[in-house]
């Protein structure tokens, strides 16, 4: 029975939340697979409007996998230094941009099993280029946003990402899980913010667990 409650609810956050911001997208901007991939790395511990910031010289510099993979470590460090983490960030994307070359012969792979052998790549970063570059939905990434409301809304006591994503995944139907991300993200950011959620204007107030009175 708390399952099926928890189905019913995750349902009515899904509908409410799409009639709130309509169709999502991911925030980082990119103009290949190759490139999301990139992003969704450097955005570890990031915003995305720094990423951005970042990526916009870096891919004019860097176009191909093997660009990447030919680079100086101490050179790309500097390159990404603003994003932070950005000695462990230049190693991985190097280490992954190598492997992409020799593994996948320059092309991103398209599924979890093989996304995940990447240097830097654990399921959120799959998750988003899996949804965001294919169309896949074998997953919920789930960020920092992501697993606040997550939290709050009641549909998981977790605070490790990936029993979070368990839950997520058992409550929302599959069908939404590309867009679960980007919704949450999206009320995050605009109204469920980390320091002070604004409950009066939430869209979610009547079935929020965390609501204010």
């Amino acid at each position: 029975m708390k399952e099926e409650g928890n189905r019913k609810r995750a349902g009515k956050i899904v509908e409410l939340l799409k009639k709130e911001y309509g169709k999502t997208k991911v925030f980082l901007n990119h103009k290949t697979t190759f490139q999301l991939l990139i992003a969704t790395i450097l955005s570890a511990q990031c915003t995305d409007k720094k990423v951005n910031e970042v990526t916009r010289p870096l891919f004019k510099k860097y176009k191909k996998p093997v660009d990447f993979a030919r680079t100086k470590q101490e050179v790309l460090e500097q390159e990404v230094r603003q994003t932070g983490f950005f000695r462990n960030k230049a190693k991985n994307i190097i280490s992954c941009s190598t492997r992409i070359c020799g593994v996948y012969k320059g092309k991103v792979p398209d599924s979890m099993e093989e996304l995940i052998t990447l240097a830097g790549v654990a399921r959120k970063t799959a998750n988003i280029v899996l949804s965001s570059a294919y169309g896949k939905a074998e997953g919920i990434a789930v960020d920092t946003h992501v697993k606040r409301l997550s939290n709050r809304l009641g549909l998981s006591t977790e605070k490790n990402p990936d029993k979070i994503e368990k839950d997520l995944m058992s409550a929302v139907k599959r069908k939404d899980w590309i867009d679960m991300n980007y919704l949450l993200i999206s009320h995050g950011r605009k109204v469920c913010t980390a320091r002070k959620p604004d409950c009066d204007k939430c869209t979610l107030n009547k079935i929020c667990f965390s609501a204010e009175d």
